[in-house]
């Protein structure tokens, strides 16, 4: 029989292990779905040590790209940098390879020109030679030919006196008739040719008329008569038994009527009533006085008082400090010489006048009111300006006595650039600092021109051929600067009408630059016209 305590027991037991075995489930199920949480807990992680190794792997990728680019970058930037190296560098070595060919340029310049300068001073030291004994044998042929001459006049006159003592001795033995008969024989006389000189009678009258004396001799009475009284002791003749001396007055008058008109030599005789050669003389006999007696009164260089005036003049007119002159070369036309024509030879008024033409120079420095301050006269026409420079007493003394230390002589562009010469820029596609120094350098120069327009104005033989010998020519013409300086200085008035117009032409010397200091003191003077206010505006 079965217990029902047991059976009860195993029922709960049962129960239990029905529970337990529900426990159980529940627990397993339980476990299951805590194991799919984990797992899909893992998985999360792994999925975001995933992502975090791609982003990883994916800055490294950046930062590696980056890096590549900068060291293309920098290899870049290498290049070109070596590349503008480079390029500075070569450009370096062309611009020292160009100084280098400029500076060889240069001084086979200076070589050409210091042989050509040598060449043509020993060329012109020969024509000098020449010149003086040409001169000297025409000085000794005229004494042949004047002792020849006295002795045919003693021969002559010898001959006379015999025979008119024979004569004489004749009518003695004859008786008195004899002797009146003697007298009454032939007898030599002076024959003279009758010429009028009316018209200087009419001009030195007192009451001629102040204009037209002035309009016949290019100056006022009371300047003539001080030229006559300034050269008097030089000039004067004695009167003679078959004679009477030329007076001063119409010495003066016929040397001034030459150089004021450059008629010929026939018609100043026909207007004074001398004889062709009487004429000829006596304007070289003047002319000679007044380069004895007169230039160095009225042409030289100013004394240190004079020059401080002078600056202060010419810087008023242009702005340019420590200028003491305005230089101008001009040319004066001659009949072709008999020795050297190529050396007298003009091109450029060949040229101008399709006629051949013949020149001697005239280089001229002038003060502020026009008044010639130093010359140089007769180089021959084929030197150009900067040659005649050059060859000039005045360069000489500048170059190696110091005459010209720190200031300034204006010339145009026919001259060099020096140390004591000052001129415009004559390269093209000038700036506007340049534009402007030039216009002030032509003010200065139309000073000179001006002057030498007067000068060949008033005295009309320099426009034309003149019948003077060259040897003598430069006594003429240097009377001419003379004249000139004394009617400037005298305040007298010049016609307008008789003032010319300039053809000089201005050639830039092959070596234009003699001086680097120079350069930078015009640049200098350039830039302070400018920027303070002292430049002309007609370049604008």
């Amino acid at each position: 029989m079965n217990d029902p305590i047991n059976g009860s027991t195993r029922k709960r037991h049962r129960k239990h292990d029905d529970d337990d075995d529900d426990d159980d489930g529940s627990s397993s199920s339980n476990n299951n779905n805590n194991q799919e949480d984990e797992d899909e807990d893992e998985e999360d992680e792994d999925e975001d040590e995933d992502a975090k190794n791609n982003k990883s792997k994916k800055k490294k990728k950046n930062n590696n790209n980056n890096k590549n680019k900068n060291k293309k970058k920098k290899k870049e930037l290498k290049g070109i940098l070596t590349s503008l190296l480079l390029l500075d560098e070569q450009e370096k070595l062309d611009h020292q390879n160009l100084n280098k060919i400029c500076e060889e340029e240069k001084l086979s310049l200076e070589t050409n020109h210091k042989n050509k300068t040598k060449a043509m001073v020993n060329y012109y030291s020969n024509l000098d030679e020449y010149y003086n004994h040409v001169q000297e044998s025409e000085r000794i042929k005229r004494k042949k030919s004047r002792n020849m001459a006295c002795a045919a006049a003693v021969s002559a006159a010898s001959q006379g006196l015999e025979k008119a003592a024979s004569s004489e001795g004749g009518g003695g033995g004859g008786g008195g008739g004899g002797g009146g008969a003697g007298n009454g024989g032939p007898q030599r006389r002076l024959w003279v040719k009758d010429r009028s000189g009316a018209w200087w009678d009419e001009c030195n009258r007192e009451d001629f008329p102040e204009e037209e004396f002035r309009k016949a001799f290019r100056m006022g009475r009371s300047t003539f008569d001080l030229i006559c009284e300034e050269l008097n002791s030089a000039i004067v003749k004695e009167d003679t038994t078959l004679r009477n001396a030329i007076p001063v007055k119409q010495r003066v008058a016929v040397c001034l009527w030459r150089l004021a008109t450059g008629d010929p030599l026939r018609l100043v005789s026909k207007k004074f009533g001398l004889g062709i050669s009487t004429c000829h003389k006596l304007v070289l006999e003047v002319c000679t006085a007044i380069k004895t007696v007169l230039m160095p009164k009225y042409l030289q260089w100013p004394n240190e008082s004079q020059l401080r005036n002078i600056k202060n003049e010419f810087e008023g007119i242009s702005g340019i400090p420590n200028v003491v002159g305005s230089m101008y070369t001009s040319h004066v036309p001659i009949i072709a010489p008999k020795v050297s024509v190529a050396a007298y030879f003009n091109k450029r008024h060949t040229e101008r006048n399709q006629k051949t033409s013949y020149s001697i120079t005239v280089q001229g420095v002038v003060d502020p009111n026009g008044v010639f301050t130093d010359v140089c006269i007769g180089w021959p026409g084929s030197m150009l300006d900067d040659q005649v420079l050059e060859k000039s007493a005045l360069s000489q003394r500048a170059n190696n006595g110091g005459l010209l230390n720190g200031v300034w002589i204006v010339g145009g562009k026919g001259y060099p650039l020096m140390d004591w010469v000052l001129v415009p820029y004559s390269q093209h596609n000038l700036t506007w600092t340049q534009h402007a120094f030039n216009e002030k350098i032509g003010e200065v120069q139309k000073v000179a021109k001006d002057a030498f327009a007067k000068l060949k104005g008033r005295w009309s033989c320099l426009q034309k051929r003149t019948e003077v010998k060259l040897q003598d020519l430069p006594i003429v013409l240097g009377a001419c600067c003379v004249l000139h300086n004394i009617c400037e200085l005298r305040g007298e008035k010049m016609d307008p009408e008789i003032k010319v117009d300039l053809l000089d032409d201005e050639i830039v010397p092959e070596v234009a630059l003699r001086s680097m200091t120079s350069m930078k003191a015009r640049d200098a003077i350039a830039h302070n016209l400018l920027h303070h206010g002292l430049a002309g505006t007609s370049f604008v």
